[in-house]
Formats: structure tokens, sequence, C-alpha cells
């Protein structure tokens, strides 16, 4: 698009304003088989080898949304390299083009799994391992009443302790009758999975919160967000900085997200980061399209 509005970055932005850093993402890589097709999360996740990972043994991989690809490797990484970006300008006074894509930052991000499946960890059929699903003290299980859950992530064996402790069972009842091994032997996680199914379903989730909560179990409600809406819950920034310039939040005083319209703040943003004005540096045409007047002062 820049291109075609000829504002190539590399050629003449940073000729016109060596300092400007500018930022581009896209789906797929720039290069490659890929590059001149459409694509969505789904898509970025799938030739990235990651979602391959993601879903229950025997069922399709499962997309998570569009949160991993879209805006965890898509939005947060380009934003990354900006503010590496800016620390580079501060020290050599020069801007740059900053490229990043989303199926190389949803891949930056698996780099845990991707590096676990060469090993027992995650090394077997997808939903079979010990974070995907397979593991039934690492898991969510429904409770009496149907459609709640209980989330479980009781790894470390005093975690787990808690864990058999809140649900009254003793680590004989989880196991099946003469197994010669322990928790962390696949042989026995089917068998320890329809356990802990059975006992959970005899309680609500309100009444496994009372028997979990403060407790060191890793054990906790499933939350939806309208009951999160209903009771308060605060929207607060990803970080809290406390030496830098910035809006905090004291007390209880969280946000509310909205979705912008088309253009909305463009106006404002561009005097105030380019001081540009509308009709003196710039013109908007019927699309909505940005086009430069030939008294562009950038």
């Amino acid at each position: 698009m820049l291109e075609k509005l000829g504002l190539d970055p590399a050629t003449t932005l940073l000729k016109l304003n060596p300092r400007l850093i500018t930022v581009r993402l896209t789906g797929f890589r720039r290069d490659g088989k890929y590059s001149a097709m459409a694509g969505h999360d789904i898509n970025y996740l799938a030739v990235s080898g990651v979602l391959s990972m993601l879903g229950a043994k025997g069922k399709p991989p499962l997309p998570p949304g569009n949160i991993l690809a879209d805006f965890a490797g898509g939005g947060m990484v380009a934003f990354l390299g900006v503010l590496l970006a800016l620390i580079h300008r501060g020290v050599s006074g020069k801007g740059q083009v900053v490229e990043a894509n989303m199926v190389d930052g949803v891949s930056f991000l698996a780099t845990f799994p991707r590096l676990a499946v060469k090993t027992p960890m995650w090394g077997a059929e997808r939903g079979t391992n010990l974070l995907d699903g397979g593991c039934p003290y690492y898991g969510c299980y429904e409770c009496k009443d149907k459609g709640e859950y209980m989330s479980v992530g009781a790894l470390e064996p005093q975690f787990y302790k808690e864990l058999l402790k809140g649900l009254q069972l003793t680590e004989r009842e989880v196991l099946p009758r003469g197994f010669k091994g322990n928790r962390n032997d696949k042989g026995c996680w089917t068998y320890m999975k329809s356990v802990f199914e059975r006992r959970f379903k005899e309680k609500t989730r309100k009444e496994w919160e009372g028997v979990f909560d403060g407790t060191d179990a890793c054990c906790t409600p499933v939350l939806k967000i309208d009951e999160l809406e209903r009771t308060g819950f605060e929207q607060r920034p990803v970080v809290g900085l406390k030496e830098s310039p910035g809006m905090g939040l004291t007390g209880k005083s969280g946000y509310m997200g909205k979705a912008l319209r088309p253009g909305e703040g463009g106006e404002e943003a561009l005097k105030a980061w380019m001081g540009w004005k509308k009709g003196r540096e710039y013109r908007e045409e019927g699309t909505g399209a940005l086009v430069l007047t030939e008294k562009s002062k950038l």
C-alpha cells in the first residue's frame, strides 16, 4: 500500500525523515510459497506447524479463536519490533523499517512446545501429552452443574497432594488396581482421568470453589466473560510501569475497551505524530485512502 502511494519506506520515507520508524505486518511471510495468498489466523497457525499441536486426541486441530496468530504472533510481535527500533534510534539516531509476519511470530511464541515435541513431554499424539489435555492433573473437568468447569494444573508433587486432599482421594484410589508405576506413567492416565471426572461431577462449581479457594491445589473455576462483567471484573493494563510517564490505574478503576470506526481519530493522530494537517500535507479520497499533496513537508 505504501509503495502504491509513492511512499516506499526504505527509498522515500527514510530519506525524508531518517528517524522515522515504519512497521509492516503481514499474515504470511513476505516471501515464499504463500506470500501472495490471502489468509486468516487459522491459516498462519497451520503453516507454522503450531496448529498441529492444538486440540483433542482423534479430533481435528482446534484453533484458539484468532488470539494466537492475529493478536499475539502478529500485533504483539510487531509492537515488540517497534520498541526495539525505538531503543536503536535512541542510540543511533536512525529509524528503520520493522517487518513482522504472523507465521514467524507465532512460531516464536511456540518455541517451547516446538522444542518439547522432541521429548516425552510433548512428543506423542496431539491431546495425549502433559500440557495439551492428555494429563489428568492438567486439564478441565465438568462439575455437577452441567456446563460449568474447574481447571486443574497440579503438576508439581506438593500441588498434586493438595488436589487429592481437596478431592478426598488417596493416591491408591486414583491408580488402577495392581498398577506398579506412578502418576507420571501415561499407562494410568485414562483411569485416573475417569476417577477425577466422576469426583468433580459430585459437586457444583461453586461448591468446588469453596473447597479449593485459598489452597495450593492449582484448581480454579473456569470463569465466563459475562459473569466476570457481572461481578465487577476490572480490565487493567497488560503491565504496570512505575517509573515512566503514563496513565496508571489506582484502586478500582479499570477501563472499558471499544472498537474504533475506520478513520476515527486518524486526523488527530497524524497531527500529533507527524505534524500533518488535512488539506495541507494530505487529503482523503472516497475510499478512505490517504494521498499526499505536492506540498508535503515530511
